[in-house]
């Protein structure tokens, strides 16, 4: 590996996740200065652990409960 260099099993050592997730993040540019050579992926040594944004955006869960938990059992 290049000095100054991680790989993606290095990288999941690492920050306790699994190499395919790292792989998936590169991909996705959550990553900084990450590169692809060839098939494998180089990540700085200095890299943080991406924080994990799963908050849902959309608004699209707002308010499920109501809809789907009535007193009689109905979808509203």
């Amino acid at each position: 590996m290049i000095p100054g260099y991680i790989t993606t099993k290095e990288a999941s050592e690492r920050w306790g996740i699994s190499i395919r997730y790292v792989n998936v993040l590169c991909h996705n540019g959550k990553i900084p200065l990450a590169q692809k050579l060839g098939t494998i992926w180089a990540i700085p040594e200095d890299t943080e652990k991406p924080t994990q944004d799963r908050r849902i955006k959309s608004g699209e869960y707002k308010n499920w409960r109501k809809r789907h938990n009535n007193k009689r059992g109905e979808l509203a």
